[in-house]
């Protein structure tokens, strides 16, 4: 029986639908992505951590990650947590402070949460994925609700512009970001379970009973999952596919 899950995503993956939709069924966990660093200090804050500079800095590190491992949990018996593969390192690194001497990336997280249920979040067409963050960057705008609402927006409206390089070196970087999960995987001996993007936007239910199913809780009826989030991919994004695809040919 698992203790909890690690998403191991990349950017534009549908790891806030997965989130959101794990986080529904009540029996998973309330997943986010507490070891991103930009987002640290704000966690801290929420959860009314002593200020970093009256303690230690390993006092920190542990008080965060009770902290961390309460709030995953939300009240069920699982922790779940987003982590993008940039983050890793550094949450290794922190876990290895507190657990000095552990032989492993995969000893450590184990150490720190228990037994792990390794979700591998990946999306086939990584110039989708390029164009999908590319504008959520220049638009300022990360997430809608299904009715249209703006949920996170991180930034003044800005109209979008196409940018054949910015896209091309986009593509490059999840593609590396991707392949380093799989390298860390076989070099941790971990077999993930993996999850496509393509599947879990077209089939949010189906994605949601596969995941509960391995990892042991009860599912919701497909009647009853309601994804939290929309598709942001519009005609400019169509566009801007069709103008790459072209400007790549030359």
């Amino acid at each position: 029986m698992f203790d909890g899950y690690i998403i191991c995503g990349t950017p534009r993956t549908g790891s806030t639908l997965l989130c959101k939709l794990l986080e529904s069924t009540k029996t998973a966990g309330t997943p986010h992505s507490f070891y991103r660093r930009q987002d640290v200090s704000e966690w801290a804050e929420e959860w009314k951590l002593p200020d970093r500079d009256t303690i230690s800095e390993l006092e920190f590190n542990v008080a965060y990650l009770n902290a961390a491992i309460a709030a995953g949990k939300g009240g069920t018996g699982l922790f779940g947590l987003r982590l993008m593969r940039e983050n890793l390192d550094e949450l290794s690194a922190i876990l290895d402070r507190i657990f000095p001497k552990l032989p492993s990336d995969r000893a450590r997280l184990e150490k720190a949460f228990g037994l792990i249920l390794y979700i591998h979040l990946s999306r086939e067409d990584k110039l989708a994925q390029a164009v999908s963050l590319i504008k959520a960057e220049q638009t300022g705008l990360w997430h809608i609700a299904p009715d249209g609402t703006e949920i996170e927006r991180v930034a003044p409206p800005k109209e979008p512009q196409y940018d054949f390089e910015r896209i091309r070196r986009e593509v490059t970087e999840l593609e590396t970001y991707d392949a380093a999960w799989n390298i860390w995987f076989a070099e941790q001996g971990i077999s993930p379970l993996r999850v496509g993007y393509e599947r879990l936007a077209a089939n949010p239910a189906a994605t949601l009973l596969g995941i509960c199913e391995a990892l042991g809780v009860r599912a919701p009826g497909a009647e009853d999952v309601s994804p939290g989030v929309a598709k942001l991919s519009d005609d400019t994004s169509l566009d801007w596919m069709r103008r790459y695809r072209l400007d790549a040919a030359v």
